[in-house]
């Protein structure tokens, strides 16, 4: 494979390393901070995602930030520099500034270097998503597509990668935001689960409340069911937070909805999405129909 361009990712899409390395993908990594330490995510290179979230529910409180600009700039600028374009696949700008932070690297990059060209396709995805719709085009960059080509097809697409989750301790929706303490306390005392979903403009949005840790596994289930069309081609991976229990049961469920459905694929949620969900979260995700909400 000769392209003259280079395809860029990130790691807020939990791709696992095993991808990154056999596909040589470029990737850039994302920060969090743990105890005012600064990490970058390693897609499980380390075997400590167990490790992470046993910290969280000792008490450890990791958050995330920002990967300034002066960063984007050491990945793309050796790029330019060795004549070739860059095509960046990022996670969703309706759930972090980040890609922001792209475009100004790549304004100030454009103006030192007029010949090149970057397309940056918002996937508005994060985490197994987004790593589903990075591997389909992946594939058609080592087939030979243009990075328009490339682009134009995650921009066709991209609102067919989905995600249906729950999480297990509201406290940690609470601390980034996305419910208010009341709810947290009243969600926390009738055992409420709230069913979590990738919206059509890219933000994390509740579809459902749901009493229960069975019932909200299930009513996963029933909408990974009601939007697979072909299992052949959905991709489907279960990604947890050290749940692997409810991930099991989980894959049995969606192998019971889903007739054909052979492979289900499971993984660990990453150091900065799970900063945000926190331990015990569960998740199915896959390519389907276009996302209805």
């Amino acid at each position: 494979m000769n392209q003259n361009y280079v395809f860029f990712t990130d790691s807020d899409s939990d791709l696992p390393y095993r991808y990154v390395d056999e596909l040589d993908m470029t990737m850039v990594y994302m920060p969090y901070i743990i105890d005012g330490k600064e990490y970058f995510d390693d897609l499980g290179r380390g075997g400590k995602q167990k490790e992470y979230f046993d910290n969280m529910r000792a008490g450890a409180s990791p958050s995330t930030s920002l990967l300034p600009i002066g960063a984007y700039l050491e990945y793309f600028e050796p790029v330019f520099e060795a004549g070739k374009d860059i095509l960046f696949v990022a996670f969703s700008s309706q759930l972090s500034g980040t890609i922001n932070n792209i475009y100004a690297a790549r304004d100030e990059l454009l103006e030192k270097y007029p010949e090149r060209k970057m397309i940056v396709v918002d996937t508005l995805s994060i985490s197994i998503p987004q790593a589903i719709l990075i591997l389909k085009a992946h594939a058609l960059y080592r087939e030979g597509k243009t990075m328009e080509e490339v682009a134009a097809w995650l921009e066709e697409n991209k609102l067919r990668a989905q995600a249906f989750f729950t999480v297990d301790d509201l406290v940690y929706l609470r601390r980034g935001g996305r419910i208010s303490a009341i709810a947290a306390t009243l969600g926390t005392m009738l055992d409420l689960k709230p069913v979590i979903t990738e919206s059509r403009d890219g933000k994390l949005v509740a579809v459902e409340k749901v009493q229960g840790r069975k019932r909200a596994l299930r009513t996963l289930a029933d909408k990974a069911a009601a939007n697979i069309e072909d299992p052949s081609i959905a991709d489907v991976t279960i990604i947890h937070a050290d749940a692997p229990e409810d991930a099991d049961r989980l894959e049995k469920l969606l192998k019971e909805k889903i007739p054909g459905l052979e492979t289900v694929n499971k993984e660990f949620v990453g150091p900065v999405i799970g900063a945000h969900c926190g331990p015990g979260t569960v998740a199915v995700c896959f390519f389907g129909k276009e996302r209805a909400n």
